[in-house]
């Protein structure tokens, strides 16, 4: 409810193939920077094009991938919603939340260092932030 995603949509992943139609190459391409110089294009963009763009939206904007580049594994939900179809992307922010926050708690019970986890810290942040608000009258993060 918070972002504005999707979570009612009934669950229908089931319905699209697991495997994505097409390969990107994300190995020795030089991170994010060498992924848009390999993968930009002018002119009118095509559903392969929105794919590409949406694989590295979902991973490196939504998701927070742990690597510091690119990687392949969105790009299957990349391409179903380049191609228009609709399924609930906030249930999977959400269990992306939830298993950050299970990571999160075993570290500081082992006591270890929490470190890069990647996952959507930005979430933890926005909510915090509009419930602290709400519920004391302050911001957090101004």
């Amino acid at each position: 409810m918070l972002t504005g995603l999707d979570i009612s949509t009934a669950d229908n992943s089931h319905l699209f193939d697991n495997k994505p139609n097409s390969q990107v190459e994300t190995r020795n391409i030089g991170g994010w920077s060498g992924y848009i110089q390999k993968y930009r294009k002018t002119g009118s963009v095509g559903e392969r094009e929105h794919a590409i763009f949406l694989n590295m939206w979902l991973d490196k904007f939504v998701f927070c991938g742990r690597s510091a580049g690119p990687t392949s594994v969105y790009l299957s939900a990349a391409e179903r919603l380049a191609n228009g179809g609709r399924f609930s992307l906030g249930r999977y922010l959400l269990g992306s939340v939830y298993h950050l926050l299970h990571q999160v708690a075993e570290k500081l019970l082992l006591g270890q260092p929490i470190g890069n986890l990647g996952d959507p810290w930005w979430f933890i942040n926005m909510w915090l932030s509009v419930h602290m608000h709400k519920r004391f009258g302050f911001n957090l993060f101004s």
